[in-house]
């Protein structure tokens, strides 16, 4: 498994290398100092798993994760125990303590090693994000590891997308344009100007204004595929 360890102390790196050394399924591809540096190698080396320090100069660890269109699996290391438990206080995410305690730290690499065998490895350069993608969502203080599969619907709110999931809709910072051009069209259909529906989630579908259809979707939400799509729509279902 292909990791990257992202910290901007060089002595933090040089320990955590040290450690995980014992662990022969878990190769480090490289280093980065900051987010911007981070991007960078996460684009050129496309690890599989990283190690993220929380609080670094510049752009924190969420904030990195919010440029990613698509996040590997992560394990958070950070110094600062408070800031830790709120930012996981919604989620099952993965995070480790400073100074890191190398049974905690063995706890957490078997499980990820158990995890990864468990799924069957995507190609992470591929242009496409399909179902099985994940992306990294903040809203104040809460925080989610999403797969896309359980999105049931994208809603365009200027240069944000509402994303609709569980009982949660926060907002990203994306346009719906950009997304349209990125998620698998075999999964995600764009139903008019302003959503993108996910059609493992509809459950019925009805004739509407203007030669157009209205979808309902499990969840409750109610969209309406525009008549231009509609005619689209129909021809990839069969209708």
């Amino acid at each position: 498994m292909k990791a990257l360890i992202i910290d901007d102390e060089r002595l933090a790196r040089v320990e955590l290398r040290r450690l995980l050394s014992p662990y022969k399924e878990i190769n480090i591809v490289g280093e980065a100092v900051n987010a911007e540096d981070a991007l960078n190698k996460i684009s050129e080396l496309n690890p599989e798993l990283i190690f993220l320090d929380i609080q670094m100069p510049g752009k924190n660890g969420f904030e990195l994760l919010e440029e990613l269109d698509s996040v590997p699996t992560v394990i958070f290391t950070t110094a600062y125990d408070e800031y830790a438990l709120k930012a996981f206080e919604y989620n099952a995410m993965d995070y480790l303590l400073k100074p890191i305690e190398p049974k905690r730290l063995e706890e957490t690499v078997k499980k990820i090693i158990e995890r990864n065998r468990k799924s069957s490895i995507q190609s992470s350069d591929k242009p496409v994000l399909n179902e099985e993608d994940q992306v990294f969502v903040k809203d104040g203080e809460r925080c989610w590891f999403v797969k896309l599969i359980n999105v049931r619907l994208f809603e365009s709110e200027g240069n944000y997308v509402r994303l609709y999931f569980d009982d949660y809709k926060p907002l990203i910072l994306r346009t719906l344009n950009y997304l349209d051009e990125r998620l698998d069209s075999k999964t995600f259909f764009r139903a008019n100007r302003k959503h993108i529906i996910n059609l493992k989630w509809i459950e019925s579908i009805e004739p509407w204004l203007n030669g157009g259809l209205l979808v309902k979707l499990k969840g409750g939400n109610k969209i309406e595929v525009s008549r231009r799509q509609a005619i689209k729509f129909k021809d990839m279902l069969s209708l």
